[in-house]
């Protein structure tokens, strides 16, 4: 069983640049007024966009947690980039790191998951604790998931929306096809 997961690491850049941003909505490079907002909107596209695909598109680091070394067949989030550590508590109380020799990743685009390599096995832990995983999901962004975050910059900038609340829009079509455990 994973446990809510933390961001421990926030994305240091965007999956859509200023510059994008503002070809997408017409505003001239050299205009320095709309800044602020254009950089307000892209982060609410990407917040978006990873709340509607379950998936994390800028590079971020995540902490997780679970209840067993099973739960590792399916990580809660996508795409996988790099493990950091995997840490548990062993069976006579002591906190531990699992040695990257005993397990690989396998990145599997929108699920991810951990496994053993051959010959290892997975530790024993102790009743109750939690297995932790620091990873760094996102940083690879498909065109269409970036088209519809510059469509909903563009949408958000100029006040409207072109569909009503039940009906499909631009945005939802574009990332439909990118979201996990749906």
């Amino acid at each position: 069983m994973w446990y809510p997961s933390t961001v421990t690491a926030a994305p240091s850049t965007e999956p859509v640049t200023l510059v994008e941003a503002k070809e997408q909505c017409g505003v001239l490079a050299a205009e320095t007024h709309f800044d602020t907002l254009l950089t307000r909107l892209i982060k609410a596209a990407r917040a978006h966009c990873e709340k509607y695909c379950n998936a994390r598109w800028a590079a971020q680091t995540i902490l997780l947690k679970c209840s067993s070394f099973c739960d590792f067949a399916r990580l809660p989030e996508g795409p996988l980039s790099s493990v950091t550590s995997i840490a548990y508590v062993d069976i006579d109380g002591a906190d531990q790191t699992l040695p990257d020799t005993v397990y690989e990743i396998h990145k599997d685009g929108l699920e991810p998951s951990i496994g053993l390599k051959y010959g290892q096995a997975w530790p024993n832990i102790r009743p109750s604790s939690r297995i932790t995983v620091t990873a760094v999901f996102g940083g690879v962004v498909p065109g269409d998931v970036q088209h519809a975050m510059l469509r909903f910059i563009a949408d958000s900038f100029h006040g409207r929306e072109n569909a009503k609340a039940d009906d499909w829009t631009v945005v939802d079509v574009l990332l439909c096809n990118h979201r996990r455990g749906a």
